[in-house]
């Protein structure tokens, strides 16, 4: 019987460095070619990583990504390849090299360009025309790049109706919560509807504020999932699709001479057909995670490829003792190492006793160093430099924010001294309504948990707790009242609303884009979502100011949430 062995390289890649991403490319290659593949894939944009953004603007950066794919098709040796990278003909499009014997066989053009989200494709790319198919190892394939599969008549409908028996999808697309099963619903419907094989292929890894998390797919003609790559880590998925025997109850195609009618050429890659693979194949299922667990490994992922794509090595929590920055330890820790974190803790005269413990048996649990930096010195002496200027005023949110401007300033400074990156610990509820200080604790290079909302955060650090050998995070961090510690008997209470409250407005607002007689029918009070709204739409200015952070929800601040600052629209008279 007639099989095709295909090999999905699903790897982590990263953004203008053609080299190392070409190096990658070429191990896998190999690897494909020892396992005695037919066909190995590689992500979109693999060459270039994804998403390059104004990069593609550079036309040096666009011809040496295009030296670079040559290269990489010269060394497809008894193998085809199929691999993403930005082609330019003369205009600029998001294309797919296919190779084979170390030619360049054909180059595919990405004809759906997604512009919503995080996504901008219509500002770089001009989309393609054609939907070809390759005939390797007597097998025909349909190619095409992420969003085309996700269009019901798109090409992968003409590739299947002009002879595809396989269609290749290879993709970057990003994590959120509940992207997994809509995929998979997606892809089991494609397969199922034109009665072919459908490979997806994603990329992994984390960039900027994107994570990438794997989970490449193979389904077959019947819409069933017959094989998974892990999640969240790079993985070299290798199947054998029986193409002969799945589809020989598939009801007769189109002929295939009239492909080129239908936009569709067909090119012969290799005409060596695979009757009977030389070595069967092993492979153990990978294990799926939960949703709390997919986020987990979201923000390892991120925080991990943040770090080191930017070349750091070590990094500084300030931590409080509380919940966020806690988390954020721990996180830090997964990532990169204890050896590599470095808390801070930075009590003033309001830090409870019980924080600094807290703090303490935290860095104990993980295994790093803790740093103490009192700011009680240097606050005293902002606020003696500033009496004169404050002398006729009481005490309010200036001196609170004095505080969090100190360990802001002092933190900065030894990352500035030692060159490690400070990561910031701020929550998206925090973020939302402005619960943070500008130039305070939102200083920092990266903000771990800023799509995180507050009572997810309690999850995770449950959830993170639970899949340990032991508890990290001490009760007591869980348990008590949430507190900034600025002032006498401070709790997040005083300032907002109770955070079982405020994060189903804060999704129906700024996630759902529910209007304000919407949300009231949740049933929330009117007042409280009048002080909500109000607090959202009037700290936009802040949230434009902070470090980037990991997008794990489907709406985040930043790539995904657009809006202006100066703004005096509000969805309420």
């Amino acid at each position: 019987m007639r099989s095709l062995r295909l090999a999905l390289a699903q790897i982590d890649v990263t953004v203008g460095d053609l080299d190392g991403n070409a190096q990658k490319i070429l191990e896998y290659l190999d690897r494909a070619r020892s396992l005695r593949a037919d066909l190995v894939a590689f992500p979109e944009l693999a060459v270039t990583g994804y998403p390059p953004e104004d990069l593609v603007f550079r036309p040096q950066f666009v011809e040496e990504n295009r030296a670079t794919m040559r290269q990489i098709a010269q060394a497809t040796r008894d193998i085809a390849a199929v691999f993403g990278f930005v082609d330019a003909d003369p205009e600029i499009r998001n294309a797919a090299a296919v190779a084979f014997d170390g030619n360049l066989v054909d180059v595919y053009h990405k004809i759906h360009l997604p512009n919503y989200g995080v996504f901008d494709e219509d500002r770089y790319f001009k989309p393609g025309g054609k939907c070809p198919v390759y005939v390797v190892g007597g097998t025909s394939v349909g190619v095409n790049i992420c969003e085309d599969i996700w269009q019901e008549t798109g090409p992968s409908t003409v590739q299947a109706a002009v002879g595809a028996e396989v269609i290749l999808n290879i993709n970057g697309s990003p994590f959120h919560i509940g992207k997994r099963d809509s995929r998979e619903d997606m892809l089991s419907a494609r397969a199922a509807e034109s009665q072919v094989f459908v490979a997806y292929l994603n990329l992994v890894g984390g960039q900027d504020e994107l994570v990438f998390d794997g989970g490449s797919m193979v389904f077959d003609p019947t819409g069933r999932k017959i094989a998974q790559a892990a999640q969240f880590e790079e993985d070299l998925l290798v199947v054998d699709l029986e193409v002969e025997e799945a589809l020989r109850s598939r009801p007769p195609r189109k002929r295939v001479a009239t492909a080129e009618s239908q936009g569709a050429p067909i090119f012969h890659v290799s005409g060596r057909a695979n009757a009977s693979p030389s070595s069967p194949l092993t492979r153990s299922e990978p294990c799926l995670r939960d949703e709390l667990g997919e986020v987990y490994a979201a923000l390892v992922t991120g925080t991990r490829d943040y770090v080191r794509k930017c070349r750091f090595e070590r990094v500084l929590v300030a931590l409080s003792g509380g919940l966020d920055s806690s988390l954020v330890a721990v996180v830090a820790v997964d990532a990169l190492g204890s050896e590599n974190v470095v808390g801070v803790a930075m009590p003033s005269r309001y830090s409870s006793e019980g924080s600094l413990l807290d703090a303490r048996a935290l860095a104990d649990n993980l295994g790093i160093e803790l740093r103490t930096i009192p700011i009680e010195g240097p606050y005293s002496a902002f606020l003696e430099a500033l009496s004169p200027q404050f002398q006729s005023a009481e005490p309010d949110a200036t001196e609170e924010n004095l505080q969090a401007r100190v360990r802001g300033d002092l933190i900065m400074a030894v990352s500035n001294k030692l060159g490690w990156m400070v990561l910031t610990t701020g929550n998206k509820s925090e973020m939302a309504t402005g619960y943070a200080t500008l130039y305070g604790d939102m200083s920092g290079g990266f903000a771990v948990i800023k799509d995180v909302p507050k009572t997810m955060a309690y999850a995770l650090a449950e959830h993170r707790n639970a899949v340990g050998p032991k508890p990290v995070i001490p009760r007591s961090v869980i348990e008590k009242p949430p507190s900034a510690e600025l002032r006498p008997d401070q709790k997040d209470v005083d300032s907002l609303p109770p955070y079982d409250i405020l994060d189903p407005i804060l999704k129906a607002y700024v996630e759902e884009d529910r209007g304000f007689d919407e949300i009231l029918a949740m049933g929330f009070d009117e007042a409280t979502v009048r002080r909500v709204i109000a607090l959202v739409d009037s700290n936009e200015y802040k949230r434009r100011q902070a470090p980037p952070g990991i997008k794990i929800t489907e709406r985040n601040f930043g790539r995904d949430r657009r809006m202006p600052i100066a703004n005096r629209y509000r969805p309420f008279r």
